[in-house]
């Protein structure tokens, strides 16, 4: 139920909307209505009426001329305007909805990504929302319009014959039973079996991201069998909902058909006796229909609306999803940095129960800039120490300060705008390659954008692509080689031109000519600016103004590369177990 509360923040606004739909489907609805009285009066007054056969046809024209108007020229519009409001209000809503996932998923931390499929968040995004929309159209308008229908179609009934009505509900308590029985467990079956679509999406989301490893390993005939398993897993959940939805179908389309035998029977009997027209039996046997077809989408209704909350409950679960990283109320702006960055004795891991600390103490002072180096085994830390600076992670002790401003408290957005990053794996977007160069300032004019990449040694070998700028590069670049990518990625940061520079492995994944190619392009990029290295390859850093080694979490050495190597300890391990010389 709070979830629901929580959904109807996304209604509200549209409630006036949602009424006039309501309105026009109450005339759109009261149309039909009219047509068993048709019939009595056909039957009764026309057919075994006393009037005259001229009159009677006259009575007949001038019926069939108003019933014309009625049904061809008012309701055509009227069920225009009743679908385009009802689908105008649902849309509009959906819109909003996805709007604040995406700026939910835009806040969200690294945490979370790293420990959810990309896969499930998707399939909330899409089919969740998707389903969400029955709330509204089934939950708000068409129950409404279906009880309305309901109501008139009974008070007619009651006005023909009230004890002939009374019959004709009397199975009505039989309906609300199973209702209530049947569809609670319904809900659970269908939130079990859209669990089971997320994960399937989940699973196949990182498998087709994975074709190249599992070609290159030969695990087809493996993945198909795991794919078997988890595809049995969402099957058996759907036959599970679709096993007790038909079930419950089976119960209530068997009390449904008891009615109309009732009505039969009693109504048969009142003919016979002469207590009730022909005229009225036929008239009150239409509305029996009119009775029970708004009563049965209703039924129909609960199971819609039973799924779409179970959907409404999964959106709102990840709209409810905490923020790890959030600004502070007295936040301000870091305005343009000189690259002074501070930390004190930092401590951090990456969960809170978590015993095994990352970082233990860190101290470390780099003024402007200053080229540093970090560099140490795999799993030292270094990573975790440079993805604390744009406050992707939060320390849990210590602090880590920009130009004396701790960046706890400065807004990330003004934060990540003075920091540039180029990574070992720097994701590219489908589309062109000048639309990936823009990602770094999305204001900057074309000449701006060249002018980016020929500082990143990339304007040549996009001038040779057959459409230059305009080349699609498809899915995380696949259509570019690693040297090219990185050359992109690197253009992307001098259209930033921010005062922080960040390379993680920036070339650790290219051959040696591509390396030494583009760290000519890391150099120019590096020039003027606080500039923070994390290395595998050490004869790619020996230039560095200080290089620190990180060591199990802590600092273990700190200076140039000559003072390193003179000290003979544990860089100069690293640096000949690598072969190389000073």
């Amino acid at each position: 139920m709070n979830h629901l509360k929580s959904y109807f923040q996304f209604i509200r606004p549209y409630w006036k909307l949602i009424a006039v739909t309501v309105v026009i489907g109450m005339v759109k609805f009261s149309i039909p209505l009219t047509l068993p009285f048709l019939m009595k009066y056909v039957v009764d007054d026309l057919l075994m009426g006393p009037l005259e056969l001229e009159q009677k046809l006259q009575n007949l024209y001038y019926m069939l001329a108003g019933a014309f108007v009625l049904f061809v020229v008012v309701r055509g519009p009227v069920e225009y305007y009743r679908q385009y409001f009802a689908q105008l209000t649902t849309n509009r809503i959906l819109f909003d909805i996805r709007k604040r996932l995406y700026d939910h998923i835009q806040t969200l931390s690294i945490r979370y990504y790293q420990n959810n499929k990309v896969g499930e968040i998707i399939s909330r995004f899409i089919n969740d929302v998707e389903q969400t929309k029955n709330i509204v159209e089934t939950g708000m308008m068409n129950i409404w319009l279906d009880l309305f229908t309901l109501t008139i179609a009974m008070g007619f009934m009651f006005y023909l014959n009230p004890v002939l009505a009374l019959v004709a509900i009397s199975i009505f308590p039989l309906y609300g039973m199973a209702v209530y029985f049947l569809y609670r467990r319904l809900k659970k079956l269908t939130k079990d079996r859209s669990q089971a679509l997320a994960e399937m999406q989940g699973y196949m989301h990182e498998r087709l991201q994975g074709i190249p490893v599992i070609r290159s390993f030969t695990l087809e005939r493996f993945e198909r069998q795991k794919f078997a398993g988890r595809n049995t897993t969402l099957l058996n959940k759907s036959l599970a909902s679709m096993r007790w939805n038909a079930f419950t179908f089976s119960i209530i389309n068997t009390l449904t058909d008891i009615a109309p035998l009732l009505v039969i029977g009693y109504g048969g009997y009142l003919v016979i006796q002469g207590e009730l027209t022909v005229g009225s039996f036929i008239a009150f046997f239409g509305y029996l229909d009119r009775l029970y077809s708004p009563l049965n989408r209703l039924v129909n209704s609960s199971t819609t609306i039973t799924q779409a909350t179970a959907s409404v409950d999964r959106v709102m679960e990840f709209l409810s999803t905490p923020y790890d990283i959030t600004d502070s109320p007295d936040s301000t702006i870091l305005k343009s940095s000189k690259g002074h960055i501070r930390f004190d004795n930092v401590w951090f891991r990456y969960k809170e129960d978590d015993n095994d600390w990352v970082l233990k103490g860190i101290d470390l002072s780099i003024t402007p800039g200053q080229t540093i180096a970090f560099v140490g085994m795999s799993g030292g830390g270094k990573s975790s120490l440079i993805s604390l600076i744009p406050r992707f992670f939060d320390v849990q002790q210590g602090s880590i300060s920009i130009d004396g401003h701790n960046i706890r408290q400065v807004t990330q957005q003004s934060l990540r705008e003075q920091i540039g990053m180029v990574l070992q794996d720097n994701i590219l977007f489908s589309g062109s390659i000048r639309d990936n160069i823009r990602m770094g300032r999305p204001e900057a004019t074309d000449l701006e954008l060249e002018e980016a990449a020929k500082a990143a040694s990339a304007h040549e070998f996009i001038e040779q692509l057959p459409e230059m700028y305009d080349t699609e590069i498809g899915e995380r670049g696949v259509k570019l080689s690693g040297g090219q990518k990185q050359r992109i990625a690197i253009a992307r940061v001098f259209l930033k031109d921010p005062q922080i520079l960040i390379l993680d492995e920036a070339t650790s994944a290219l051959d040696l000519e591509s390396e030494h190619a583009i760290q000519q392009s890391l150099e120019r990029l590096a020039a003027n600016r606080t500039t923070l290295i994390v290395a595998h390859r050490l004869s790619t850093i020996t230039h560095a103004e200080q290089i620190v080694v990180v060591e199990d979490g802590q600092i273990v050495e700190q200076g140039t590369h000559a003072e390193l190597m003179a000290a003979n300890g544990a860089y100069a391990r690293l640096y000949n177990i690598q072969n190389l010389s000073i």
